[in-house]
């Protein structure tokens, strides 16, 4: 049942009493004589990302505080549990519990994670975007435990799967049009039904690389949620909870429990849900919100295990139906005790990772940061480190591949890099994913195509410092199917090298394996010939760290604008 109404007081629950009994009391021995709501709490994370340890930096903060860090991550969740007292507790996730994690996770295949997560209780969890960075056998397996089938079970012991369910109810086999895993589970407390459906965003294969979805299908969030409601009321489920790996983003002035201007593709999402729905757990964008749409109650914990989001249902126990919903995000600060199994947890595979973390791969002279600078208006621009990491790309493959330029995406650049030494653990944490470098042919006219795909996708390649060009604010944005119209890209202002592009020549362009499979919406990449696959763009990072030391952040003059530059 939505929750439209439900917090409006004595209206709103007169009209439920009627229809729950038929009539409203009218006595206080007929009013105790009703049954009492059964009261469950869910305590719900997303985008934890393998952050075991406490995340630097201002990954590490929230609401003015220090937060996340798996020891007290699961104190506070036992805490939240021993506060609900007689309710009914229920533990839930809304994706990217793995992938683009530090090193102490990503090193063991995120076992770890998965690991420490089951330890503190989590239960159900959708499967995001980063779940498949390593394919559908491996999230099974994942999932259902065995060691590894190349590097085994890197710490010396069995690893035995989660102890949570994953569900994921859009992505289906392409062969047989099955699920892949669950799409939902049913939980009883007390007597009454609580459905959880599980999902990630339909548009995965294009931020996945496109061996992590072979074989897979991704359907319409809402379309998917509404078949399996019903299919839940079909059964007896009135209670009905979405975990969507799928999100938005609210004003700048708001705090982590407001709801102020909330745009992106979760407000539509819940718009098209069917009313049954009460509550969708939502992530993806790392926003921290707390909001009701279209009557459903729609939060979001931010992301690294730095809130946790504290719902309270009450639950009616004849029809099954949600009387109110509310919910508040918890910051999971560093003041209380660490969770001594989760701290045992932490050393032992430390212990096992030994001394390659904390081998100094190179030493930055200044702090390089992720952060895009504005460009007309929007953070479309440069970045320091995205044009750090493009310069140690060219570096590796302009002798041994021919490369003039290189080009990295926003999304492969996970975390700042501190000034002074920098260790392996850390340039690991910049660039997780282990992607390939491919180095390929493109036309000048390709080229351009790309860089104006980039309005079309709202996603910045970071250039390498042989890359310029001009950019006009004023200029018309291309579609989706023909990016190539597109005339945000001053002609004739590209330049590599500092000579001008000849849109008729052919240039060897490095990109990673992702980019070069159209991740990212840039489809334009995938025209490139030639192709050779060089090594990993981690290897590049750290080789180009200590060649180059004192590292200093490069300047931010790769792309202009055309208020800097004026047409001649």
């Amino acid at each position: 049942m939505s929750t439209t109404g439900m917090r409006r007081a004595a209206v709103g629950l007169t009209a439920l009493a009627v229809a729950a009994f038929g009539a409203v009391a009218t006595s206080p021995e007929q009013a105790d004589a009703r049954p009492k709501p059964v009261d469950v709490t869910l305590l719900a994370l997303n985008d934890f990302h393998g952050n075991l340890e406490p995340p630097s930096g201002s990954s590490g903060t929230i609401a003015g505080q220090a937060a996340g860090g798996v020891e007290y991550l699961a104190t506070h969740l036992a805490e939240l549990r021993a506060a609900a007292k007689k309710k009914n507790t229920i533990t839930v996730a809304a994706g990217d519990l793995i992938g683009a994690s530090p090193l102490l996770s990503a090193a063991f295949h995120d076992e770890p994670t998965i690991e420490a997560l089951s330890m503190a209780g989590l239960d159900y969890a959708s499967v995001g975007n980063h779940e498949f960075d390593e394919g559908a056998a491996e999230l099974l397996r994942i999932q259902n435990g065995g060691c590894h089938p190349v590097d085994g079970c890197a710490d010396g012991t069995p690893y035995r799967g989660a102890g949570f369910k994953y569900l994921s109810a859009n992505a289906f086999k392409t062969a047989t049009g099955k699920p892949l895993l669950a799409p939902y589970a049913i939980h009883k407390v007390q007597g009454v039904k609580v459905g959880f459906i599980g999902m990630t965003l339909e548009g995965t294969p294009q931020i996945v690389s496109q061996q992590g979805v072979a074989g897979l299908t991704f359907a319409d969030e809402a379309d998917t949620a509404n078949r399996y409601a019903r299919e839940l009321r079909r059964k007896g489920v009135e209670t009905i909870v979405v975990l969507l790996h799928e999100g938005g983003a609210q004003a700048s002035t708001g705090g982590i429990n407001d709801c102020v201007g909330m745009t992106g593709p979760i407000v539509d999402i819940a718009n098209r849900m069917d009313p049954s729905i009460d509550v969708v757990v939502s992530g993806h964008t790392h926003q921290a919100y707390n909001c009701d749409i279209n009557g459903k109650l729609v939060t979001s914990a931010s992301s690294f295990g730095r809130l946790v989001t504290d719902i309270d249902l009450k639950i009616d126990r004849r029809s099954g139906d949600v009387v109110s919903a509310a919910a508040n995000n918890v910051v999971v600060s560093r003041d209380v005790a660490k969770d001594p199994k989760q701290t045992a947890l932490i050393d032992r595979y430390k212990t096992v990772l030994g001394p390659v973390a904390d081998r100094q791969v190179g030493v930055t002279s200044q702090a390089i940061t992720r952060s895009q600078e504005t460009l007309f208006g929007t953070s479309l621009g440069e970045s320091p480190l995205g044009n750090l990491i493009a310069d140690a790309q060219l570096a590796a493959t302009d002798d041994e591949e021919g490369a003039v330029a290189a080009l990295m995406n926003p999304g492969g650049v996970r975390a700042d890099l501190d000034a002074g030494p920098v260790t392996y653990e850390e340039a690991f944490t910049v660039q997780p994913f282990a992607n390939n470098l491919v180095t390929l042919d493109l036309t000048g006219a390709q080229l351009y195509c790309v860089l104006e795909q980039q309005f079309v996708t709202n996603r910045t390649l970071y250039p390498s410092a042989t890359v310029g060009y001009v950019v006009d604010p004023n200029g018309t944005t291309g579609t989706v199917a023909d990016p190539c119209a597109g005339t945000r890209v001053v002609r004739d202002s590209l330049t590599l090298g500092g000579t001008a592009v000849d849109t008729a020549a052919t240039y060897r362009v490095t990109v990673n394996n992702f980019l070069a499979g159209g991740g990212d919406g840039f489809s334009a990449l995938t025209g490139g010939t030639n192709q050779v696959t060089g090594q990993i763009d981690l290897d590049a990072f750290v080789a180009y760290l200590t060649a180059q030391s004192p590292v200093s952040a490069p300047t931010l003059d790769r792309i202009r604008t055309t208020a800097e530059v004026p047409a001649a």
